[in-house]
């Protein structure tokens, strides 16, 4: 299996000279988002080493994370970071980032993964189809033709990473002989951490680096946070998102389609709060 680092498409294949800024430079929502999004997305490089060392002996997983995955979510991060910087060059992402990786850097750690292999992989698909969500809504928010070419390569680069994911999952539970339920807790549990941690983390530290004098005031965050949260729950791809969460728990199709439709309704309550 080929294996070469060659990365679908690159940053300089987008051209930021041609940055329609009038149609962003104004929107607080968006800038928020989108920065929390490349805080996160640029600490990939611990997560694969945490990643690599849990699946200690897998070699075909361990070579795709070190030489794609890895690749293609720091490059998530520095595309995101350039656009950020370039449409708001007053914003110090370096001391935004650094501050927000002391924080969320303690909990990336190889206690916050599943113990069992076949697990982990599930909430990876978990992780996966929230990134997924995220950049197919920004996609349909956005009307700036730079980002809108942007967050459709990141979107594309998530769904073809939650199918690996998936995959691989699909070996460990076999494996590991993985029941329903046991695979649910795990989709769960890592709901509610991303609920809870990523996009709160990296939303305070952006308002924290904007806002200095009102840091730790979560009225004020809330006032701020708040509108570009609800923009994005807005246009969560629900149908989307619920197929992609259930797939792992495999299960009978009319089951299945019973739990989808309900499910699609509070799916954007799933990644944010």
């Amino acid at each position: 299996m080929d294996y070469s680092p060659v990365l679908p498409w690159t940053l300089e294949s987008l051209n930021f000279a041609d940055i329609d800024i009038a149609r962003v430079r104004h929107n607080e929502n968006l800038f928020l988002l989108l920065c929390g999004a490349s805080f996160v997305e640029s600490g990939s490089d611990l997560y694969t080493h945490n990643l690599i060392e849990h699946f200690d002996g897998d070699l075909e997983l361990q070579t795709w994370l070190r030489e794609h995955w890895e690749h293609e979510e720091l490059q998530h991060g520095r595309a995101l970071a350039a656009y950020v910087q370039y449409v708001w060059p007053e914003f110090d992402w370096d001391a935004g980032f650094q501050a927000f990786w002391e924080d969320y850097g303690a909990l990336c750690t190889n206690e916050h993964l599943e113990p069992s292999r076949g697990l982990e992989l599930a909430a990876r698909c978990v992780v996966e189809t929230g990134t997924a969500s995220l950049y197919r809504a920004l996609n349909d928010i956005v009307d700036e033709p730079v980002l809108k070419q942007l967050t459709n390569h990141i979107k594309s680069d998530e769904v073809r990473h939650y199918k690996h994911f998936y995959q691989a999952f699909l070996r460990y539970r076999e494996h590991e002989r993985l029941g329903r339920y046991k695979v649910f807790r795990a989709i769960l549990r890592r709901v509610n951490e991303i609920r809870n941690e990523d996009s709160d983390i990296a939303l305070r530290h952006v308002f924290n680096q904007c806002y200095p004098q009102h840091k730790d005031d979560k009225v004020q965050f809330q006032k701020v946070a708040g509108p570009a949260q609800a923009l994005l729950r807005r246009h969560i791809p629900a149908d989307m998102t619920v197929k992609m969460l259930l797939k792992p728990l495999d299960l009978p199709p009319r089951l299945q389609q019973s739990l989808e439709k309900p499910l699609a309704r509070i799916s954007e309550k799933l990644f944010l709060q």
